[in-house]
């Protein structure tokens, strides 16, 4: 089992959420309290160590010996269950604190979450007392916590396996969702679960790094409405994915989604398509749809990866073989092209009717001999063109389709399919439309750790997150992020310029910041007034220019008639820069113009955008897509959090839904991408660099056949940092 190396600092969260006493505040006999379920949830399941109930009213509670207060406790408790309400709960941790209590998992709601200054002030003062008690908390208005290989069972939950899967859900209903799908299952368990609440104290990345390094997950799965500190979070999911996979499923896809996520539990959320691509990046499997989330931890957890994204089907049916193929090519995932060896070998074994191409579709052969679909899989595990395979089909249902003496070759059959797995490292996932009533096959293939689904979607999501598993840890070497590039002190200056005059960089300053970086910028000449101009046209000679309006208080140039395009000689120039002056004034009369910039015309290319932005919740990220007006149009666009590594550049130009584009259509050229990918580490390099820049966007870059024109830039500087350094006038 993989955790996190002994080098690495040990979670403090071991010390509660594997405790070996609990003090239950509020433990009451009355079945509708959360007091009494905490009891009887303990109690049910044999929890092995102390338990003290805290009820003033009472001498016992459940036949356990009860303490009027904290204080009446003997020795301490790792953990306090604190069931009473919020008004209640800063002179609580006190008390805790007092007894050294470790940890609490405070259930009461009524906190930040509200909304309402009361609540806001109540959660500040439970985090005053906290920290003044040295006592960690879960929630508040958290579901709770269980660690079933401890029997700490405090959400009394019924039928519910100890198993391999770590969960932490901000939706109790999900986490009942979850249990009763694994209890349908009935091969699935869980290890421990943790509800975030409102994160007042310990926050997802805390709990994935505990659940990293606890010997009893082997998959960490989170259900995420927002991140209090989502920067965090990617470094720890950095470090937990190289040593056991993490599935996240993040609500909030839509407007209305991101609505919803905000007022339940008071959750922090961002852009949906972001998050998902920064999650990726360090090698977190998103799942989509949340009936997708126990499918695919337990594939997860049971095969752990794939070499690649190369898929084998042999089906029994061509329908379902039709039906799987095309779910695995809108997946992203690839037929594997069987080679011709292993053609003539299927061929040798089935009837001359079957497709020995893949998807194979074994014709009616394996009717009388069901044994017969594990000499398949095991022949199509030898082509070394193969990634994965995936059986499709009815098998453990032939026995009571045809007739009963076909069980015994469906069970060896299974006891093949389980050797194959033994020693292939290629994962083998089962789809059976029998699998809603566990035959005694595929519960043989269960039992052998063999994950079987009834649903083919499903079961492709899993060949999906095990394709994708495998290719991140295969990258990893090439994960090495870039050092910042030294501050240069022209740009220095030119920020400290901007913040004194409550500005953003003018274009040519943001211009001068790229290049000093060793971007590839365009010649540009700025012209303050219209006898500038005639000195410019001798520098350009007969070469098209570009002229657009230079102002602090005109952000859209276009907007205000500021762009003048292919521009030729003194002349041309002189009328446009009156063109440009006057519109501009026409625009906005009090807008202070700096001037006019000049430069040559770009060669015809393809237009990409390349932004910076700083996330409140994930910092620095940067945007790459296609620019000009696809980006209105197609939205077509991906992100990666700073610093980025040269794989991270790459993977973004293979991620866009156009990247044919970029790769030549229609007889155009393709474009550079090596030139692109530098560009993109370059301007990672400089945004970690300078942290004054709030945004950046190179909109239009137009990528060339042999590198790249910034055709014009624009840098958002952080005003707040001066304010702060200039202090209260």
């Amino acid at each position: 089992m993989n955790t996190i190396a002994p080098t690495t600092q040990r979670s403090p969260l071991h010390d509660f959420l594997a405790p070996d006493s609990i003090a239950i505040v509020g433990a009451s006999a009355d079945p509708t309290k959360r007091g009494y379920k905490a009891m009887v949830g303990l109690i049910k399941d044999g929890y092995p160590g102390t338990i003290y109930p805290i009820n003033p009213k009472v001498d016992r509670v459940l036949g356990v010996k009860a303490y009027a207060s904290l204080a009446d406790i003997p020795g301490t408790a790792d953990l306090a269950l604190i069931c009473t309400p919020a008004s209640s709960v800063p002179g609580l941790l006190i008390e805790c604190g007092k007894k050294g209590v470790k940890g609490a998992v405070i259930l009461a709601s009524g906190f930040r979450e509200t909304g309402r200054p009361e609540g806001i002030q109540l959660e500040q003062d439970l985090m005053d007392a906290a920290r003044r008690s040295g006592v960690r908390i879960i929630g508040p208005n958290t579901s709770g916590m269980f660690n079933l290989h401890k029997k700490v069972n405090l959400l009394a939950l019924n039928n519910i396996k100890a198993g391999d899967i770590g969960l932490i859900s901000q939706s109790g209903n999900m986490l009942l969702s979850l249990v009763l799908e694994a209890e349908r299952n009935g091969h699935v368990g869980f290890s421990t679960y943790a509800g975030p609440g409102n994160q007042a104290d310990i926050g997802f990345n805390d709990y994935l790094r505990y659940l990293g390094e606890d010997p009893h997950t082997r998959v960490a799965t989170l259900y995420v409405e927002g991140f209090r500190d989502g920067r965090r979070f990617l470094d720890a999911a950095r470090a937990i994915t190289a040593l056991k996979p993490v599935v996240v499923y993040k609500s909030g896809s839509t407007e209305a989604g991101q609505k919803a996520a905000s007022s339940h539990t008071g959750a922090l959320a961002g852009s949906y398509a972001m998050t998902v691509d920064l999650l990726r990046q360090v090698g977190v499997s998103v799942v989509q749809h949340s009936d997708e989330i126990l499918p695919v931890a337990e594939g997860l957890g049971l095969l752990q990866k794939a070499r690649g994204k190369r898929v084998a089907v042999v089906a029994d049916g061509g329908g379902q073989a039709t039906i799987a193929s095309d779910r695995l090519s809108e997946a992203g995932l690839e037929l594997a092209e069987l080679s011709e060896t292993t053609r003539r070998r299927l061929g040798e074994i089935l009837v001359p009717q079957a497709s020995l191409v893949n998807p194979v579709d074994v014709a009616g052969s394996s009717d009388a001999n069901p044994a017969l679909l594990a000499d398949c899989l095991e022949i199509v595990a030898d082509d070394d063109n193969v990634d994965s395979i995936f059986l499709v089909g009815m098998f453990g249902g032939y026995y009571t389709r045809f007739a009963e003496d076909l069980l015994g070759g469906e069970m060896r059959g299974a006891e093949a399919m389980i050797e194959l797995a033994r020693r292939t490292d290629k994962p083998l996932v089962v789809y059976s439309l029998y699998a809603p009533v566990n035959p005694p096959a595929l519960r043989r293939l269960h039992e052998a750790g063999l994950p079987v689904y009834s649903s083919i979607e499903q079961a492709v999501r899993v060949l999906s997150a095990l394709g994708e598993r495998g290719i991140y840890l295969a990258a990893s070497a090439g994960r090495q992020s870039l050092p910042a590039v030294t501050p240069d002190g022209a740009a220095q200056a030119a920020f400290a310029a901007a913040q004194a005059e409550g500005r953003d960089l003018f274009e040519f300053e943001a211009k001068a910041l790229l290049r000093a970086h060793g971007v590839v910028v365009p010649e540009e000449l700025l012209a303050c007034a219209a006898d500038d101009l005639a000195g410019i046209a001798e520098r350009f000679g007969d070469q098209p220019v570009a002229m657009k309006v230079v102002s602090k208080d005109i952000l859209h140039k276009s907007d205000a008639g500021g762009v003048k395009l292919n521009v030729r000689g003194e002349a041309g120039m002189r009328v446009a820069f009156d063109q440009i002056m006057a519109s501009a004034r026409a625009y906005d009369p009090q807008a202070v113009i700096k001037g006019v910039l000049l430069a040559p015309m770009a060669r015809k290319g393809t237009e990409v955008i390349i932004g910076v932005i700083r996330d409140p919740i994930f910092g620095p990220v940067l945007m790459f897509g296609l620019g000009g007006i696809f980006v209105e149009i197609l939205e077509d666009v991906v992100f990666r959090a700073i610093p980025l590594s040269p794989h991270d550049a790459s993977s973004m130009l293979e991620q866009i839904k156009s990247r044919k584009i970029l790769g030549g259509v229609r007889g155009e050229a393709a474009v550079d991408k090596d030139a692109l990918v530098d560009l993109l580490l370059k301007v990672s390099s400089i945004a970690e660099a300078y942290p004054q820049i709030v945004e950046l966007d190179l909109n239009p870059v137009i990528a060339l056949v042999d590198g790249y024109a910034v055709v014009d830039a624009r840098i958002i500087v952080d005003r707040a940092s001066s304010a702060a350094k200039e202090g209260p006038q």
